[in-house]
C-alpha cells in the first residue's frame, strides 16, 4: 500500500505535458499541446495535452485521463506501479513493503513475470560483479569490447554462470514459482532436470519504454555455441516484434533531436551511448516491423537507418525501408565503410567525428537505394528495369502526393530515364494496389454479411466496419 499522503503529492507534482512527453512528440497549439496518439493509427494529430487542466484527450480513439491514468495505459501498469514509475521521474520517495512469497503468489500473471524478470536481472548483475566467474570471463568481456564501468552499469548488463542450473536453483530458493520462471524463459524444466536458459552468456536486458524489463538477450562466449545470441521467448510481457532495444534509453534524445537512428545490434546501441549519441535504438537483429516503426512514430517523424559494410545485411534491411515510408514517415540511410560496423566505428571515433560522419553520409533512401543497386545493374536493361520497378514500389508507399512526386522526379533523374514513364509505372502500381484492396473490401463485406444475418439482434454498419478497417 501507498500512502494516501504520498499518493497526493504524485498526482499535485505530475505534469501531463511532461509525462506524455517521455513518449510522444507534442507541439503547441494554442493553449495545448498535440502530437500523434500512441493508442492508435494516425496520421492526422488528434492526440490533445491541456497542461492547464493536466489532463490528456485523443479525439480520434476516445481515450483520456491524468498522468497516472496515461502510465497506465501506454504501458500496461497497474495503479501502484504507474504511480511509482511517476514518482521516479520526479524523486518522491514512495515507501516499500518488501513482498512476501506469499504476496508474490497472489499477484496477477503479468505482473508475477515482471517480478521474476528483476529478480533475473538483479542476480544476473550480481554474477557480472561480484562473482570471480562474472569478473573474469563477463565483465572482461565488456571490457575487452571497450564499454565503460558507467555503460556497463547504465544498460544493467550481466552474466549468467556456466552451470547447468545456477540460476533456477537461485529463484527457486528464493521462493519463485517455476510456473513463472517457465513463462518467462529464463529456465526449462524437462524430466525432472531444469535447465538456465541464459548458461554461460554474457546478458542484455531489454526494457520498456517506461523501464520495466520485458525480457533478456543473451550472447554466447563458446565458439561451439550453436546459437551466438540467444533472447527470451514470446511471453505475455514480451513480444520481439513490438520492442526497441535501448528505447528506455534513448526516448528522450530521439524528441531532442527529432530524428531516431536504428541500429542491428545489442553493442551498436550502447556504443553510440558511450560515443556520445544517444537517439538510437536497435532491432535486436531482426527486420523491422510496423510496430516497432510505430513506436518511433510517436517521437519523431524522421528515422536513419545505419548499416554496416555487409551487403546482405543491407539488402534484408532495405525492406524495411517501405513500412517506414507506409507510416508517413522520413527516412535516410547510412552505411560504414567496409569492414566497420556502428560499434566498431563508433569506438574508434570522436562524438565529434561521428556526428559529422552521420551528416555528411546519411542519404535519402531513394538516392541510395539507387546507387546500391546500380551496381548490380551495370548495363544489363532487363535488371535496370527490376530496379527502377522496385525503387518505384518504395514511392508507391508514400501517401504524400507532393513527396511523391518529388520522388518520381529524383528517380527519374537519377536513372536517367523519362519522369512519364515513371509516373506511369507508379500509376500502374497504385491501380493494381487499390485493386487488391477493393477484392479484399468485397471479401470481408462477405463475411460481415453473414454475422449480420446470423445475428439479427445486433445490426452491424457493415460499411461503415469496412471503411474504418481499409483506413
Amino acid at each position: 500500500m501507498i500512502p494516501k499522503e504520498t499518493i497526493d503529492t504524485i498526482f499535485e507534482t505530475a505534469r501531463i505535458e511532461e509525462v506524455v512527453g517521455d513518449f510522444v512528440t507534442l507541439k503547441k497549439r494554442g493553449a495545448n499541446m498535440l502530437g500523434n496518439c500512441p493508442f492508435h493509427d494516425e496520421k492526422t494529430p488528434s492526440f490533445t495535452v491541456s497542461p492547464t487542466k493536466n489532463i490528456y484527450k485523443c479525439f480520434g480513439c476516445g481515450k483520456g485521463g491524468h498522468a497516472v491514468n496515461f502510465v497506465m495505459e501506454i504501458d500496461q501498469l497497474s495503479y501502484p506501479e504507474a504511480l511509482k514509475y511517476i514518482a521516479k521521474k520526479y524523486n518522491i520517495e514512495v515507501p516499500e513493503e518488501e513482498q512476501t512469497p506469499e504476496q508474490i503468489e497472489k499477484s496477477n500473471l503479468r505482473e508475477s513475470l515482471f517480478i521474476v524478470n528483476s529478480f533475473a536481472n538483479d542476480y544476473f548483475q550480481n554474477s557480472l560483479h561480484k562473482t570471480v566467474e562474472g569478473k573474469a570471463v563477463g565483465l572482461s568481456y565488456f571490457k575487452e569490447r571497450g564499454l565503460s564501468e558507467e555503460m556497463i552499469n547504465k544498460f544493467q548488463l550481466g552474466y549468467n554462470h556456466d552451470s547447468w542450473d545456477a540460476f533456477t536453483k537461485s529463484a527457486l530458493e528464493s521462493s519463485y514459482k517455476q510456473e513463472f520462471l517457465e513463462k518467462t524463459g529464463l529456465s526449462i524444466f524437462k524430466d525432472d532436470k531444469a535447465f538456465d536458459r541464459f548458461k554461460g552468456r554474457i546478458i542484455f536486458p531489454i526494457h520498456s519504454i517506461s523501464g520495466r524489463i520485458l525480457g533478456f538477450g543473451g550472447r554466447a562466449l563458446k565458439k561451439d555455441e550453436k546459437a551466438k545470441y540467444l533472447n527470451s521467448p514470446e511471453s505475455e510481457i514480451y513480444h520481439k516484434g513490438k520492442v526497441l532495444y535501448g528505447m528506455y534509453f534513448s526516448k528522450s534524445a530521439i524528441v531532442k533531436n527529432d530524428n531516431c537512428l536504428i541500429v542491428e545490434g545489442y553493442t551498436d546501441v550502447i556504443q553510440f551511448h558511450q560515443g556520445g549519441v544517444k537517439n538510437v535504438v536497435s532491432s535486436s537483429g531482426t527486420a523491422l516491423t510496423a510496430e516497432q516503426i510505430s513506436l518511433i512514430n510517436r517521437l519523431t517523424k524522421n528515422i536513419t537507418v545505419l548499416f554496416d559494410g555487409d551487403a546482405a545485411g543491407i539488402r534484408a534491411s532495405l525492406r524495411g525501408v517501405d513500412l517506414i515510408l507506409e507510416q508517413g514517415m522520413n527516412v535516410k540511410i547510412c552505411s560504414f565503410p567496409k569492414g566497420e560496423d556502428p560499434d566498431s566505428f563508433a569506438k574508434e571515433n570522436s562524438e565529434e567525428a561521428l556526428q559529422q560522419y552521420l551528416k555528411e553520409n546519411s542519404k535519402d533512401f531513394i538516392a541510395y537505394k539507387a546507387s546500391l543497386l546500380m551496381e548490380e545493374a551495370l548495363n544489363d536493361p532487363t535488371t535496370k528495369a527490376e530496379l527502377i520497378r522496385d525503387i518505384v514500389t518504395s514511392i508507391s508507399k508514400i501517401s504524400d502526393q507532393i513527396k511523391q512526386e518529388l520522388y518520381v522526379r529524383e528517380c527519374a533523374r537519377i536513372m536517367d530515364i523519362s519522369e512519364e514513364v515513371v509516373f506511369s509505372t507508379l500509376a500502374q502500381m497504385l491501380k493494381k494496389t487499390n485493386a487488391e484492396i477493393q477484392k479484399n473490401y468485397q471479401k470481408q463485406k462477405k463475411v460481415f454479411e453473414v454475422v449480420k444475418s446470423s445475428t439479427p439482434v445486433k445490426k452491424v454498419n457493415v460499411q461503415h466496419v469496412l471503411e474504418q478497417k481499409i483506413i
